[in-house]
């Protein structure tokens, strides 16, 4: 399963193994995602992560 590395809205950086409706961009790229962090669903968008 293909893992997306996102950001929260508090700013924690880490991966889920689901991010809904990825591909839907008439959505926009915010999702709700409970955060490991901050324990609470927030709005996280996909960042760019730079492969070597």
């Amino acid at each position: 399963m293909e893992r997306t590395v996102v950001q929260c809205a508090d700013g924690h950086v880490f991966s889920t193994a689901s991010f809904p409706m990825q591909q839907a961009d008439r959505l926009g790229p915010g999702r709700l995602v409970r955060c490991p962090r901050c324990a609470r669903l927030r709005s996280a968008v996909p960042v760019q992560v730079e492969k070597r």
